[in-house]
């Protein structure tokens, strides 16, 4: 190539740039509008957008396989507490019924009645007069005192009652010396639980 314009050289040479260089790519080419993208996963109201979870990042919850005939989380759950839930009642049953056996009603009496041999003692010897107090078989004290017809009485007296014992046998030794006859009576006074009385009489015979 010559001219007055072109440098001067056998190394020069030169390329022909298309028109579209310049002008950009043909018209009939149509730009398509870029393809939404998905979010790749939620968090609560966030949606965050990007090019997707790839293999290689864990998923955003943990998945378990789901198990032919197992029950769901849910129902095991309440099976649980239902298990423990019960345990607990007759945990709690159990303590109430030791509480109630230590701590609840004590001792009652139902009933006192007094007694002994009608024939009275032999010459200078004692009368065994004996109460017989029926209670409801709760443990507990009694506390009771005698009183005789000679204007004397004993101090005051306990018994401890056991549990499960629904009577007890409260003996009095009255001694007689002398001959003759001596009507007598013996009464017993119980003081707690409750006030109650009961007596016998009886005569001491003797003709030596």
């Amino acid at each position: 190539m010559s001219g007055s314009g072109a440098p001067e050289g056998d190394d020069y040479s030169a390329t022909v740039l298309g028109s579209h260089w310049f002008s950009g790519p043909p018209a009939t080419t149509k730009r398509m509008p870029p393809e939404p993208v998905a979010p790749d996963r939620v968090e609560g109201s966030v949606l965050r957008f990007g090019p997707g979870v790839t293999a290689a990042m864990p998923a955003p919850f943990p998945v378990e396989a789901a198990v032919v005939g197992a029950q769901p989380p849910r129902r095991r759950r309440w099976a649980g507490l239902r298990r423990y839930t019960l345990a607990a009642v007759v945990l709690a049953a159990v303590l109430v019924y030791l509480g109630w056996q230590r701590l609840g009603p004590g001792i009652e009496v139902r009933d006192v009645a007094v007694s002994t041999d009608p024939k009275g003692p032999a010459c200078d010897a004692a009368a065994d007069v004996v109460a017989v107090v029926a209670t409801n078989g709760r443990p507990g004290t009694l506390t009771y005192r005698w009183v005789r017809s000679d204007g004397t009485q004993s101090e005051q007296l306990t018994e401890r009652v056991p549990r499960g014992q629904r009577e007890a046998r409260l003996h009095l030794l009255w001694t007689f010396r002398g001959t003759g006859n001596y009507p007598a009576r013996a009464e017993l006074r119980l003081v707690s639980p409750g006030q109650r009385t009961a007596s016998v009489d009886f005569t001491y015979r003797c003709s030596a």
